[in-house]
């Protein structure tokens, strides 16, 4: 890499270091408006009289729990009570609670950030991206197992594909000394499954438990695959990958309402929070309005046009610099 390249992108990081201050009041603020928010989201989709009001509930309880999911994950870099025990014990908890343990939560999302836009890096973390020369040289059933995994069917049915299975139900299965906290999450999963629908009864537990983590994952898993995978996102030859680029140039702004911003958590800013994922959520916006660098992201939205042409988008062609379709990657064969 260009030693000059290597310095700015090193200067870059520095001066993102400013913002990776947490304020320990505001962290614990938002913690508990957070869990507020939930428990009320809850107590509508579980006890309102009318039933168009549970399933609000249960659509606002799904939004809570991605911003929920948020706070859990800043945690897990150590953006957020880095420090505090209690806030470590709840949120150990939370991730057993919500098929998201912090063991292989840790491990495999740390690799999704180390390797960003590495077409030979292990995909561990991640959706797979292969090169149009990957997918010809491929099998057939090479090939079905990298549609199946990039399906719009399998980001819908996130709730199963990526948590219940990739990682609780895998990761135990193969390593369950490591893991065990995987098993657990599915032991503890099933037993709330059961005494809700057995004490409460469907209703509730379509409304207030299983409808809410199908839609919060959902629209989670969603997430996670868009802002690395849209029309400008730029994959880098190993020889000239940074992190830098890698944040910048492989990870998008989503562009949404102030609403919007606060139920996600402004994981919208994935460039920022890539470029330093020791930034807290609540100042991600104040470090893009402060490095000019940052102000000229790539923009995705959850607009219904740029969601389909987001799904459409399967293969790197190295020679056009861009995400191509299935069908394109014949054309320069």
């Amino acid at each position: 890499m260009d030693r000059a390249v290597s310095s700015s992108s090193k200067d870059l990081i520095a001066r993102t270091r400013t913002f990776a201050v947490q304020d320990t009041a505001r962290s614990v603020w938002n913690l508990v408006a957070t869990y507020a928010a939930l428990v009320a989201a809850v107590a509508l989709a579980a006890a309102a009289p009318w039933w168009p009001l549970r399933v609000v509930g249960g659509v606002l309880e799904a939004l809570v729990l991605i911003r929920a999911f948020i706070l859990f994950h800043d945690a897990m870099h150590g953006a957020l009570l880095p420090t505090s025990r209690w806030a470590r014990g709840l949120f150990h908890v939370q991730g057993i609670l919500t098929l998201t343990p912090a063991r292989i939560w840790n491990d495999t999302h740390n690799h999704h950030h180390a390797n960003t836009a590495r077409i030979a890096a292990d995909p561990a973390g991640t959706f797979v991206t292969w090169t149009t020369q990957q997918w010809r040289q491929a099998s057939g059933w090479q090939r079905l197992g990298y549609m199946v995994e990039r399906h719009p069917v399998t980001l819908l049915f996130g709730y199963v594909t990526a948590f219940l299975f990739s990682l609780c139900l895998v990761p135990f299965v193969k390593n369950p000394r490591r893991y065990w906290t995987s098993g657990l999450a599915l032991l503890v999963h099933g037993a709330l499954s059961v005494a809700l629908w057995h004490v409460f009864g469907a209703a509730v537990y379509l409304c207030a438990f299983l409808g809410p983590l199908f839609v919060a994952y959902a629209l989670g898993t969603y997430l996670f695959y868009a802002q690395h995978n849209f029309d400008e996102v730029s994959i880098l030859p190993e020889s000239s990958w940074s992190h830098a680029d890698a944040a910048l140039e492989a990870s998008s702004y989503l562009r949404c309402g102030p609403v919007m911003a606060w139920f996600t958590g402004n994981i919208g800013y994935h460039h920022v929070h890539h470029l330093n994922p020791r930034i807290p959520f609540y100042r991600l916006p104040e470090a893009m309005a402060a490095i000019p660098e940052l102000q000229r992201p790539h923009v995705t939205t959850l607009r219904p046009r740029d969601i389909r042409d987001c799904l459409r988008l399967n293969l790197w062609d190295p020679d056009l610099g861009r995400m191509v379709r299935y069908r394109d990657a014949y054309a320069r064969a």
